[in-house]
Protein backbone atom coordinates (compact mmCIF):
# COMPACT_ATOMS: atom_id res chain seq x y z
CA UNK A 1 0.00 0.00 0.00
CA UNK A 2 2.72 2.36 1.09
CA UNK A 3 4.12 1.38 -2.78
CA UNK A 4 1.03 2.54 -4.56
CA UNK A 5 0.69 5.68 -2.56
CA UNK A 6 4.05 6.87 -3.47
CA UNK A 7 3.65 6.05 -7.10
CA UNK A 8 0.05 8.11 -7.01
CA UNK A 9 2.25 10.65 -4.99
CA UNK A 10 5.10 10.35 -7.87
CA UNK A 11 2.18 10.42 -10.76
CA UNK A 12 0.66 13.71 -9.59
CA UNK A 13 3.81 15.23 -9.12
CA UNK A 14 4.98 14.49 -12.45
CA UNK A 15 1.46 15.31 -13.80
CA UNK A 16 1.81 18.84 -12.33
CA UNK A 17 5.47 19.35 -13.67
CA UNK A 18 3.99 18.28 -16.95
CA UNK A 19 1.44 20.99 -16.77
CA UNK A 20 3.48 23.94 -15.71
CA UNK A 21 5.67 23.08 -18.20
CA UNK A 22 3.17 23.09 -21.28
CA UNK A 23 0.91 26.09 -19.74
CA UNK A 24 3.67 27.85 -18.30
CA UNK A 25 6.74 27.52 -19.65
CA UNK A 26 5.39 26.53 -23.10
CA UNK A 27 7.35 22.92 -23.18
CA UNK A 28 5.68 21.14 -25.95
CA UNK A 29 6.39 17.87 -28.44
CA UNK A 30 6.92 19.30 -32.05
CA UNK A 31 7.80 16.87 -34.68
CA UNK A 32 11.29 17.22 -36.37
CA UNK A 33 11.96 16.58 -39.99
CA UNK A 34 12.09 13.16 -39.42
CA UNK A 35 8.91 13.06 -37.62
CA UNK A 36 10.37 12.35 -34.29
CA UNK A 37 8.60 14.21 -31.45
CA UNK A 38 11.04 16.72 -29.75
CA UNK A 39 10.00 18.87 -26.40
CA UNK A 40 10.64 22.29 -27.59
CA UNK A 41 9.32 25.63 -25.99
CA UNK A 42 6.51 26.93 -28.46
CA UNK A 43 5.00 29.92 -28.41
CA UNK A 44 1.38 29.70 -29.41
CA UNK A 45 0.27 31.99 -32.70
CA UNK A 46 -1.18 34.95 -30.82
CA UNK A 47 2.05 34.92 -28.58
CA UNK A 48 4.25 35.23 -31.56
CA UNK A 49 1.92 37.21 -33.16
CA UNK A 50 2.24 39.83 -30.06
CA UNK A 51 5.68 40.29 -30.10
CA UNK A 52 5.86 40.85 -33.77
CA UNK A 53 3.14 43.20 -33.09
CA UNK A 54 4.52 45.05 -30.08
CA UNK A 55 8.04 45.00 -31.87
CA UNK A 56 6.79 46.71 -35.00
CA UNK A 57 4.99 49.22 -33.23
CA UNK A 58 8.63 50.31 -31.64
CA UNK A 59 10.18 50.01 -34.92
CA UNK A 60 7.93 52.68 -36.42
CA UNK A 61 7.95 54.84 -33.14
CA UNK A 62 12.18 55.41 -33.55
CA UNK A 63 14.01 57.05 -35.65
CA UNK A 64 14.80 56.12 -39.33
CA UNK A 65 18.44 54.81 -39.93
CA UNK A 66 20.68 56.74 -41.96
CA UNK A 67 22.36 54.71 -44.14
CA UNK A 68 26.01 54.91 -45.53
CA UNK A 69 24.89 56.85 -48.99
CA UNK A 70 22.67 59.25 -46.66
CA UNK A 71 19.15 57.66 -47.97
CA UNK A 72 16.19 56.95 -44.80
CA UNK A 73 15.28 53.61 -44.03
CA UNK A 74 11.89 55.28 -43.07
CA UNK A 75 8.63 53.72 -44.67
CA UNK A 76 7.52 55.39 -47.59
CA UNK A 77 4.01 57.26 -47.29
CA UNK A 78 1.04 55.63 -47.99
CA UNK A 79 0.21 57.77 -51.39
CA UNK A 80 -0.73 55.91 -54.77
CA UNK A 81 2.15 53.64 -56.46
CA UNK A 82 4.08 56.26 -59.13
CA UNK A 83 4.04 55.33 -62.43
CA UNK A 84 5.97 52.91 -63.82
CA UNK A 85 8.37 54.89 -66.60
CA UNK A 86 8.85 57.00 -63.44
CA UNK A 87 11.08 54.69 -60.71
CA UNK A 88 14.11 53.90 -61.00
CA UNK A 89 15.53 51.21 -62.75
CA UNK A 90 14.94 48.20 -61.23
CA UNK A 91 18.03 46.60 -59.33
CA UNK A 92 18.01 42.62 -58.01
CA UNK A 93 19.33 39.39 -58.35
CA UNK A 94 17.73 36.86 -55.56
CA UNK A 95 14.41 37.62 -56.95
CA UNK A 96 12.68 34.37 -55.34
CA UNK A 97 12.72 30.68 -54.52
CA UNK A 98 16.50 29.66 -54.31
CA UNK A 99 18.15 32.19 -57.03
CA UNK A 100 17.42 33.21 -60.04
CA UNK A 101 17.57 29.92 -61.81
CA UNK A 102 16.14 28.13 -58.04
CA UNK A 103 19.36 25.95 -58.38
CA UNK A 104 20.64 27.58 -55.15
CA UNK A 105 24.09 29.06 -56.16
CA UNK A 106 24.60 32.91 -55.44
CA UNK A 107 27.03 33.74 -58.14
CA UNK A 108 26.53 37.55 -57.88
CA UNK A 109 29.68 38.59 -56.66
CA UNK A 110 32.64 37.12 -53.94
CA UNK A 111 31.32 36.85 -50.70
CA UNK A 112 33.66 36.56 -47.09
CA UNK A 113 34.31 32.83 -46.71
CA UNK A 114 36.73 33.84 -43.70
CA UNK A 115 34.33 33.84 -40.48
CA UNK A 116 35.53 34.39 -37.22
CA UNK A 117 35.40 30.97 -35.09
CA UNK A 118 33.14 32.07 -32.77
CA UNK A 119 30.76 33.30 -35.88
CA UNK A 120 29.35 36.09 -37.52
CA UNK A 121 27.57 39.48 -35.63
CA UNK A 122 24.38 39.76 -37.49
CA UNK A 123 23.45 43.23 -38.94
CA UNK A 124 20.10 42.76 -37.15
CA UNK A 125 18.02 40.36 -36.19
CA UNK A 126 14.30 40.90 -35.22
CA UNK A 127 10.83 38.74 -34.75
CA UNK A 128 9.11 37.75 -37.67
CA UNK A 129 6.01 35.62 -38.45
CA UNK A 130 5.33 31.99 -38.90
CA UNK A 131 5.36 30.10 -42.04
CA UNK A 132 8.18 28.49 -43.82
CA UNK A 133 8.93 31.03 -46.74
CA UNK A 134 12.14 32.59 -47.71
CA UNK A 135 12.76 36.42 -49.37
CA UNK A 136 12.86 37.56 -52.42
CA UNK A 137 15.27 40.56 -52.64
CA UNK A 138 15.29 43.65 -55.30
CA UNK A 139 15.56 47.05 -54.64
CA UNK A 140 17.60 47.31 -51.19
CA UNK A 141 13.96 45.56 -49.99
CA UNK A 142 13.83 42.03 -48.99
CA UNK A 143 9.94 40.24 -49.57
CA UNK A 144 8.53 37.15 -47.53
CA UNK A 145 4.97 35.92 -46.59
CA UNK A 146 4.25 35.36 -42.74
CA UNK A 147 1.30 34.17 -40.58
CA UNK A 148 0.07 36.79 -37.99
CA UNK A 149 -2.87 36.11 -36.26
CA UNK A 150 -5.82 34.78 -38.46
CA UNK A 151 -4.16 36.71 -41.90
CA UNK A 152 -1.69 35.32 -44.30
CA UNK A 153 1.04 38.54 -44.77
CA UNK A 154 3.25 39.56 -46.98
CA UNK A 155 5.80 41.83 -45.50
CA UNK A 156 8.59 44.05 -47.17
CA UNK A 157 11.76 45.01 -45.47
CA UNK A 158 14.86 47.17 -46.07
CA UNK A 159 17.81 44.83 -46.23
CA UNK A 160 20.01 47.38 -44.74
CA UNK A 161 18.05 47.85 -40.76
CA UNK A 162 14.90 45.75 -41.19
CA UNK A 163 12.48 48.02 -41.13
CA UNK A 164 9.29 46.91 -42.32
CA UNK A 165 8.12 49.00 -45.04
CA UNK A 166 4.82 47.66 -45.60
CA UNK A 167 2.41 45.04 -45.02
CA UNK A 168 -0.32 43.34 -46.65
CA UNK A 169 -2.49 40.72 -45.56
CA UNK A 170 -6.10 38.60 -46.34
CA UNK A 171 -7.81 36.49 -43.90
CA UNK A 172 -6.61 32.49 -44.13
CA UNK A 173 -5.17 30.66 -41.41
CA UNK A 174 -3.45 26.93 -42.93
CA UNK A 175 -2.76 24.41 -39.63
CA UNK A 176 -0.94 21.57 -39.94
CA UNK A 177 0.32 19.55 -36.85
CA UNK A 178 2.68 17.36 -38.45
CA UNK A 179 4.61 20.26 -40.76
CA UNK A 180 3.81 23.63 -39.05
CA UNK A 181 1.71 26.11 -39.80
CA UNK A 182 1.42 29.28 -42.22
CA UNK A 183 2.41 29.96 -45.54
CA UNK A 184 4.84 27.88 -47.41
CA UNK A 185 5.68 29.54 -50.73
CA UNK A 186 8.30 31.89 -51.12
CA UNK A 187 7.49 35.18 -52.91
CA UNK A 188 8.69 36.58 -56.59
CA UNK A 189 9.57 39.57 -57.50
CA UNK A 190 9.43 40.69 -61.19
CA UNK A 191 9.54 44.33 -62.81
CA UNK A 192 8.23 45.95 -59.67
CA UNK A 193 5.93 43.18 -58.35
CA UNK A 194 5.58 40.84 -56.09
CA UNK A 195 3.97 37.75 -56.43
CA UNK A 196 3.20 36.01 -53.30
CA UNK A 197 1.02 32.93 -52.88
CA UNK A 198 -0.61 31.66 -49.54
CA UNK A 199 -0.60 28.06 -48.16
CA UNK A 200 -4.92 28.10 -48.88
CA UNK A 201 -4.08 29.27 -52.74
CA UNK A 202 -4.69 32.91 -52.54
CA UNK A 203 -2.09 34.52 -55.25
CA UNK A 204 -1.81 38.12 -54.78
CA UNK A 205 0.16 40.39 -57.32
CA UNK A 206 1.31 43.64 -55.36
CA UNK A 207 3.23 46.54 -56.28
CA UNK A 208 6.51 46.27 -54.75
CA UNK A 209 7.13 50.15 -53.62
CA UNK A 210 3.56 50.17 -51.78
CA UNK A 211 2.57 46.83 -51.47
CA UNK A 212 -0.66 47.89 -53.10
CA UNK A 213 -2.62 44.91 -54.84
CA UNK A 214 -3.00 44.93 -58.46
CA UNK A 215 -4.96 41.88 -58.96
CA UNK A 216 -5.47 38.47 -56.84
CA UNK A 217 -6.63 34.65 -57.75
CA UNK A 218 -7.15 31.91 -55.80
CA UNK A 219 -5.65 29.35 -57.58
CA UNK A 220 -7.17 26.01 -55.77
CA UNK A 221 -10.91 27.31 -56.36
CA UNK A 222 -10.39 28.43 -60.06
CA UNK A 223 -8.59 24.89 -60.78
CA UNK A 224 -11.03 23.24 -59.31
CA UNK A 225 -8.30 21.52 -56.75
CA UNK A 226 -8.15 20.09 -53.38
CA UNK A 227 -5.47 21.38 -50.94
CA UNK A 228 -2.68 19.29 -50.17
CA UNK A 229 -1.77 17.82 -46.90
CA UNK A 230 0.60 20.55 -46.12
CA UNK A 231 -0.38 23.32 -48.07
CA UNK A 232 0.42 25.01 -51.24
CA UNK A 233 4.33 25.43 -51.53
CA UNK A 234 5.20 25.89 -55.11
CA UNK A 235 6.62 29.32 -55.38
CA UNK A 236 5.08 31.26 -58.70
CA UNK A 237 7.71 31.09 -61.24
CA UNK A 238 7.81 34.54 -63.55
CA UNK A 239 8.96 34.45 -66.72
CA UNK A 240 7.85 36.39 -70.52
CA UNK A 241 4.72 37.90 -69.72
CA UNK A 242 3.25 34.42 -67.55
CA UNK A 243 3.20 33.54 -63.62
CA UNK A 244 3.04 29.88 -63.20
CA UNK A 245 1.55 27.85 -60.41
CA UNK A 246 0.99 24.49 -59.09
CA UNK A 247 -2.77 24.08 -58.29
CA UNK A 248 -3.06 20.36 -58.99
CA UNK A 249 -6.83 20.64 -60.52
CA UNK A 250 -8.18 18.11 -62.62
CA UNK A 251 -9.58 18.48 -66.18
CA UNK A 252 -5.69 19.99 -67.56
CA UNK A 253 -5.64 22.29 -64.77
CA UNK A 254 -2.88 21.28 -62.68
CA UNK A 255 0.03 23.44 -64.33
CA UNK A 256 -1.84 26.93 -64.88
CA UNK A 257 0.36 30.06 -66.60
CA UNK A 258 -1.66 33.57 -66.10
CA UNK A 259 -1.32 36.31 -67.16
CA UNK A 260 1.52 38.67 -65.17
CA UNK A 261 0.08 41.98 -65.74
CA UNK A 262 -3.70 40.98 -65.67
CA UNK A 263 -4.33 38.09 -63.74
CA UNK A 264 -6.08 36.06 -66.64
CA UNK A 265 -5.88 32.75 -67.20
CA UNK A 266 -3.75 32.03 -70.19
CA UNK A 267 -3.10 28.55 -70.56
CA UNK A 268 -3.16 25.71 -68.29
CA UNK A 269 -2.04 21.76 -68.45
CA UNK A 270 -2.29 18.20 -66.88
CA UNK A 271 -3.86 16.33 -65.19
CA UNK A 272 -1.53 15.63 -62.26
CA UNK A 273 -1.99 15.52 -58.44
CA UNK A 274 1.01 18.39 -57.55
CA UNK A 275 3.29 18.47 -55.19
CA UNK A 276 5.77 20.82 -53.46
CA UNK A 277 8.59 21.47 -55.21
CA UNK A 278 8.68 24.57 -57.44
CA UNK A 279 8.45 25.12 -61.06
CA UNK A 280 11.66 25.64 -63.03
CA UNK A 281 12.84 27.40 -66.25
CA UNK A 282 15.84 25.14 -67.83
CA UNK A 283 17.36 24.73 -70.96
CA UNK A 284 18.02 21.22 -71.81
CA UNK A 285 19.08 19.56 -75.14
CA UNK A 286 19.01 23.24 -76.66
CA UNK A 287 15.47 23.64 -75.79
CA UNK A 288 13.97 25.82 -73.19
CA UNK A 289 11.87 23.81 -70.85
CA UNK A 290 9.48 24.28 -67.92
CA UNK A 291 10.24 21.56 -65.41
CA UNK A 292 7.96 20.22 -62.88
CA UNK A 293 7.85 17.46 -60.49
CA UNK A 294 4.37 16.72 -59.78
CA UNK A 295 3.02 14.02 -57.41
CA UNK A 296 3.96 11.32 -59.26
CA UNK A 297 6.91 12.01 -62.18
CA UNK A 298 8.97 14.67 -63.49
CA UNK A 299 7.40 16.79 -66.62
CA UNK A 300 8.76 19.07 -69.29
CA UNK A 301 6.31 21.58 -70.75
CA UNK A 302 6.55 24.19 -73.37
CA UNK A 303 6.92 27.58 -71.37
CA UNK A 304 4.60 29.38 -73.72
CA UNK A 305 1.46 26.87 -74.15
CA UNK A 306 2.00 24.30 -71.24
CA UNK A 307 2.44 21.30 -73.92
CA UNK A 308 3.82 17.95 -72.86
CA UNK A 309 7.47 17.59 -74.12
CA UNK A 310 8.69 14.35 -72.23
CA UNK A 311 7.90 12.96 -69.02
CA UNK A 312 9.91 10.43 -66.68
CA UNK A 313 8.30 8.51 -63.78
CA UNK A 314 9.39 9.51 -60.01
CA UNK A 315 6.68 8.17 -57.64
CA UNK A 316 7.37 8.23 -53.61
CA UNK A 317 5.06 7.22 -50.74
CA UNK A 318 2.04 9.15 -50.46
CA UNK A 319 2.99 11.32 -53.97
CA UNK A 320 5.74 13.67 -51.33
CA UNK A 321 7.89 15.28 -53.67
CA UNK A 322 8.97 18.40 -51.78
CA UNK A 323 13.05 19.03 -53.27
CA UNK A 324 13.92 20.57 -56.59
CA UNK A 325 15.39 18.85 -59.57
CA UNK A 326 19.22 19.93 -60.45
CA UNK A 327 20.47 20.44 -63.90
CA UNK A 328 23.64 18.77 -64.65
CA UNK A 329 25.55 20.46 -67.75
CA UNK A 330 23.59 20.60 -70.92
CA UNK A 331 21.06 17.14 -70.58
CA UNK A 332 21.23 15.89 -67.66
CA UNK A 333 18.92 16.15 -64.37
CA UNK A 334 19.38 15.13 -60.56
CA UNK A 335 16.52 13.75 -59.25
CA UNK A 336 15.76 13.24 -55.52
CA UNK A 337 12.97 12.41 -52.59
CA UNK A 338 12.83 10.71 -49.68
CA UNK A 339 9.86 9.15 -48.80
CA UNK A 340 10.90 5.42 -49.87
CA UNK A 341 12.55 6.47 -52.52
CA UNK A 342 16.38 7.85 -53.18
CA UNK A 343 18.52 9.50 -56.17
CA UNK A 344 18.69 9.14 -60.05
CA UNK A 345 20.35 11.12 -63.13
CA UNK A 346 18.35 11.13 -65.61
CA UNK A 347 19.47 12.24 -69.52
CA UNK A 348 17.03 14.02 -72.09
CA UNK A 349 17.30 13.34 -75.73
CA UNK A 350 15.98 14.56 -78.38
CA UNK A 351 15.29 12.71 -82.24
CA UNK A 352 13.54 13.92 -85.06
CA UNK A 353 12.08 16.51 -82.84
CA UNK A 354 10.78 14.03 -80.15
CA UNK A 355 12.00 14.36 -76.80
CA UNK A 356 12.76 11.51 -74.13
CA UNK A 357 14.30 10.76 -70.75
CA UNK A 358 16.34 8.16 -70.20
CA UNK A 359 17.89 6.57 -66.58
CA UNK A 360 21.75 7.06 -66.11
CA UNK A 361 22.15 5.98 -62.62
CA UNK A 362 20.05 5.67 -59.80
CA UNK A 363 20.53 4.51 -56.06
CA UNK A 364 19.01 5.34 -52.73
CA UNK A 365 21.80 7.00 -50.81
CA UNK A 366 21.08 10.40 -51.56
CA UNK A 367 17.32 11.18 -49.90
CA UNK A 368 16.52 14.69 -50.47
CA UNK A 369 13.56 15.31 -47.74
CA UNK A 370 12.22 18.98 -48.12
CA UNK A 371 15.87 20.12 -48.99
CA UNK A 372 17.35 20.37 -52.24
CA UNK A 373 20.88 19.66 -53.40
CA UNK A 374 23.41 21.75 -55.49
CA UNK A 375 26.02 20.97 -58.02
CA UNK A 376 29.46 22.25 -57.80
CA UNK A 377 32.44 21.09 -60.18
CA UNK A 378 30.92 18.17 -61.20
CA UNK A 379 29.77 16.84 -57.46
CA UNK A 380 26.48 16.80 -55.94
CA UNK A 381 25.98 18.26 -52.25
CA UNK A 382 22.84 17.38 -50.85
CA UNK A 383 21.35 15.89 -47.49
CA UNK A 384 20.72 12.72 -47.41
CA UNK A 385 17.58 12.82 -44.86
CA UNK A 386 19.99 14.58 -42.65
CA UNK A 387 22.96 13.97 -43.54
CA UNK A 388 25.30 15.36 -45.51
CA UNK A 389 26.65 13.94 -48.27
CA UNK A 390 28.98 14.15 -51.90
CA UNK A 391 27.78 12.28 -55.01
CA UNK A 392 30.08 12.57 -58.23
CA UNK A 393 27.49 13.66 -60.90
CA UNK A 394 28.23 11.83 -63.32
CA UNK A 395 28.86 7.99 -61.56
CA UNK A 396 26.38 8.77 -58.55
CA UNK A 397 29.89 7.62 -56.50
CA UNK A 398 29.41 8.21 -52.96
CA UNK A 399 32.48 10.33 -52.12
CA UNK A 400 31.47 11.30 -48.42
CA UNK A 401 28.78 11.61 -46.23
CA UNK A 402 29.58 13.49 -42.51
CA UNK A 403 27.68 16.66 -40.64
CA UNK A 404 24.16 16.34 -39.43
CA UNK A 405 22.11 19.62 -39.85
CA UNK A 406 18.64 17.89 -39.11
CA UNK A 407 16.32 18.89 -42.74
CA UNK A 408 17.73 22.41 -42.84
CA UNK A 409 18.85 24.27 -46.17
CA UNK A 410 21.76 25.47 -47.60
CA UNK A 411 23.15 27.63 -50.44
CA UNK A 412 26.18 27.76 -52.47
CA UNK A 413 28.32 30.63 -52.90
CA UNK A 414 32.28 30.78 -53.66
CA UNK A 415 32.82 27.35 -53.12
CA UNK A 416 31.36 26.79 -50.43
CA UNK A 417 27.99 25.68 -48.56
CA UNK A 418 26.30 28.12 -46.03
CA UNK A 419 24.35 25.37 -43.92
CA UNK A 420 20.78 26.95 -42.03
CA UNK A 421 20.23 23.98 -39.80
CA UNK A 422 17.22 22.66 -38.59
CA UNK A 423 18.38 24.08 -35.30
CA UNK A 424 18.95 27.30 -36.27
CA UNK A 425 22.47 27.05 -36.64
CA UNK A 426 24.38 28.91 -39.46
CA UNK A 427 27.16 26.53 -40.88
CA UNK A 428 29.98 27.37 -43.24
CA UNK A 429 31.21 24.06 -44.67
CA UNK A 430 33.63 24.08 -47.89
CA UNK A 431 32.43 22.28 -51.34
CA UNK A 432 35.25 19.83 -50.88
CA UNK A 433 34.97 16.72 -52.78
CA UNK A 434 37.77 14.86 -50.90
CA UNK A 435 36.36 14.73 -47.56
CA UNK A 436 33.48 16.65 -45.11
CA UNK A 437 35.03 20.03 -44.09
CA UNK A 438 32.80 22.40 -41.67
CA UNK A 439 34.55 25.52 -41.06
CA UNK A 440 32.70 27.62 -38.31
CA UNK A 441 29.44 26.31 -37.22
CA UNK A 442 27.34 28.62 -34.58
CA UNK A 443 23.70 29.40 -33.20
CA UNK A 444 21.38 31.94 -35.10
CA UNK A 445 17.74 31.32 -34.53
CA UNK A 446 15.51 29.98 -32.17
CA UNK A 447 13.65 27.33 -32.82
CA UNK A 448 12.95 24.65 -35.97
CA UNK A 449 14.37 26.32 -39.20
CA UNK A 450 13.27 24.56 -42.48
CA UNK A 451 13.44 28.28 -43.99
CA UNK A 452 15.91 28.26 -47.36
CA UNK A 453 18.52 31.04 -47.15
CA UNK A 454 19.02 33.78 -49.55
CA UNK A 455 21.57 36.18 -50.71
CA UNK A 456 21.86 39.09 -51.92
CA UNK A 457 24.40 41.95 -52.53
CA UNK A 458 26.66 40.10 -50.40
CA UNK A 459 24.13 40.03 -47.87
CA UNK A 460 22.74 36.63 -46.16
CA UNK A 461 19.32 36.37 -44.97
CA UNK A 462 17.61 33.56 -43.17
CA UNK A 463 14.74 33.24 -41.07
CA UNK A 464 12.07 30.23 -39.61
CA UNK A 465 8.93 30.35 -37.58
CA UNK A 466 9.95 32.95 -35.21
CA UNK A 467 12.76 35.34 -36.46
CA UNK A 468 15.08 36.59 -38.50
CA UNK A 469 18.75 38.16 -39.26
CA UNK A 470 20.87 39.26 -41.71
CA UNK A 471 24.64 38.80 -41.86
CA UNK A 472 26.76 41.39 -43.96
CA UNK A 473 29.33 39.03 -46.48
CA UNK A 474 30.37 41.67 -48.59
CA UNK A 475 34.37 42.48 -48.81
CA UNK A 476 35.21 45.60 -48.08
Amino acid sequence: MRFLRWAAVLIGVLAAAGVVAYWGLGIQPRLDGTGTPRLRQVRSAVDQARIVETHRATQKKAPAAVTADGSSSAPPAASPAPPESTRPRPHGYWLGFRGPARDGHYREQRILTSWPAEGLTPMWKLPVGGGYASFAVADGRAFTIEQRRDQEVVAAYDVDSGRELWTHGWPAEFREWMGGDGPRATPTWADGRIYALGALGELRCLDAVTGRPLWRVNILEDAGASNLQWGMAASPLVYDNFVVVLPGGPAGRSVVAYDRTSGERRWSSLDDKQAYSSPMLVTLNGRRQLLVVTGTRVVSLVPESGALLWDFPWRTNNDINASQPVVIGDRRVLLSSSYGHGAAVIEVNEEDGRFSAREIWAHTRLKNRFSSSVLHEGFIYGLDENVLTCLDAATGEVKWKAGRYGHGQFVLAQGHLIVLSEEGEIALVRANPSRHEELVRFPVLDGKTWNHPAIDGGILLVRNLAEMAAFDLRIR
